[in-house]
């Protein structure tokens, strides 16, 4: 027995003493919360993969600020590529998504990082609400939660109850935050720990989500829509909120779109963009359009061969390349601006929401109008616009309260150039601008702008009941639904 007992203690020390030499004397027990924030903040700007397919070869060209001819930039096409189709679930999922949620767990721990945990619910919604406006219903509430609660096959949500939670995340993040408590600081690369920005993009970001809802819900996007207006929303250019890039030293500090302007030279600015600005004298279209001369777009819906009767054919050197200050590795990606907000006010005046009558949708237009032409400075000082220049603008394109809808979302869509997700969300809420849909040989969107991207073709397989179950709760997985 007392031998038994002697090797029983010595192999407990052995195992001791291994278990000590195991570990990394030079490496952290714990997660640090700020490292793995600015890392999500990061791959909600995305990596060049998804910012190359789902951002640009499909919304982009689908509502029809680029253009191109070759044939794997399906988006003007409506022509089907799972992979691009898919590319932004693809990379949410397992990156920004489940990271933010595991901050959250993290956090929600010590009430003194009530606010850092209401920068993470605020940054999740900005990462989830662009999942759902692309795809529809999607896995939300048991989401993420393979480590947490076993789930591995998580249900899909529908896109009311996903709204409906994002509405109250962001109410409840706003109310969260506190100037008193410490926040992200530095490691916020976003608003640099500016709480008051932060509040102001809480709010922002409802007003956003509450106008999506005015054809399913008019009451509830009103009184969204009000909560959001009477917190606080942008204010100024100053609260754009976009994330500063570098050129290196990793892909992940690069800005995505920049990453794919500098692999790929086969975009350019669709006509019907182009047409659109040099219709109205707009001071943008130089800023938008790199082109020696006067600046010419390439139209949507054509390839290679179908070109050839269009005046300059296939030959890529007579269409408006994007001009390179706007698509650099070092660029900014913007997520929201304040002539967004305008716009929404200026719609929600038209309504009678808020207080305000359609008398005060103009001054809320010609506000966001201002701030749309004035925002690209923040790519390149040489970008401003000088504000007689906007001023003469809209005296020579005045207002029309009587086609107040076409005119708001017509200069959102603008307003939205190379924030592509959001554009081509507007779009499909409103009509706006009035695009000519294409009828490419083989489209599976019947000649008309796609709803919806395609989930991932693994989800068949790896989630197929819950696949089969949204099938059923959503509709067909096609363009179309």
């Amino acid at each position: 027995m007392a031998l038994l007992l002697g090797l029983s203690m010595l192999n407990t020390s052995c195992v001791e003493q291994l278990a000590e030499l195991n570990v990394n004397p030079n490496a952290t027990s714990e997660i640090n919360p700020d490292f793995v924030f600015t890392y999500s903040q990061l791959k909600v700007s995305g990596d060049r993969y998804e910012n190359w397919r789902a951002m640009l070869i499909y919304s982009s060209t689908m509502i029809q600020h680029l253009s191109a001819l070759a044939g794997y930039w399906t988006g003007d096409k409506y022509t089907y590529n799972g992979g691009y189709s898919s590319s932004l679930w693809d990379r949410h999922f397992p990156d920004a998504g489940k990271n933010l949620f595991n901050l959250r767990v993290i956090l929600s721990e010590d009430p003194e990082d009530a606010t850092k945990l209401a920068q993470v619910r605020i940054m999740s919604v900005l990462a989830d609400h662009r999942v759902t406006d692309l795809y529809g219903d999607m896995p939300y509430s048991k989401a993420y939660r393979g480590f947490t609660d076993q789930i591995f096959k998580p249900s899909y949500d529908t896109q009311e109850s996903i709204y409906a939670a994002m509405l109250t995340e962001l109410e409840q993040a706003a109310a969260q935050l506190s100037a008193s408590q410490d926040n992200f600081g530095a490691a916020d690369i976003l608003y640099g720990g500016d709480i008051d920005k932060w509040k102001k993009l809480a709010n922002s970001l409802m007003l956003r989500l509450a106008m999506r809802m005015t054809k399913v819900d008019a009451a509830g996007a009103q009184a969204w829509a009000e909560k959001a207006m009477a917190g606080g929303v942008f204010t100024s250019n100053d609260d754009i909120a976009y994330m500063e890039h570098t050129a290196g030293p990793s892909g992940i500090n690069m800005n995505g779109i920049g990453q794919v302007f500098q692999a790929d030279d086969n975009q350019r600015l669709s006509a019907s963009f182009i047409d659109r600005l040099a219709a109205t004298g707009d001071p943008r279209l130089d800023i938008f359009g790199d082109l020696p001369g006067a600046q010419k777009g390439l139209p949507n819906g054509f390839d290679a061969t179908t070109i050839q009767s269009y005046p300059g054919g296939d030959d890529l050197d007579t269409y408006s390349r994007v001009n390179p200050l706007l698509v650099d590795i070092s660029s900014p990606m913007v997520f929201m601006t304040y002539a967004e907000v305008e716009f929404l006010l200026a719609e929600m005046a038209t309504r009678n929401w808020g207080g305000m009558n359609p008398d005060q949708a103009k001054d809320h237009y010609e506000a966001g109008v201002r701030a749309g032409m004035q925002q690209w400075s923040i790519y390149d000082g040489s970008l401003a616009i000088d504000g007689a220049d906007v001023d003469t603008w809209l005296t020579n394109n005045p207002y029309d309260a009587a086609n107040a809808m076409e005119q708001i979302h017509e200069q959102y869509y603008i307003a939205t150039f190379l924030n592509e997700y959001e554009a081509y969300a507007n779009y499909r809420r409103t009509g706006y601008p009035v695009l000519v849909d294409v009828d490419y040989p083989g489209n599976e969107a019947n000649g008309k702008i796609p709803r919806r991207l395609r989930y991932p073709g693994s989800e068949a397989s790896v989630n197929a009941e819950n696949y089969d179950a949204v099938l059923v709760q959503q509709g067909p997985d096609e363009f179309t639904t």
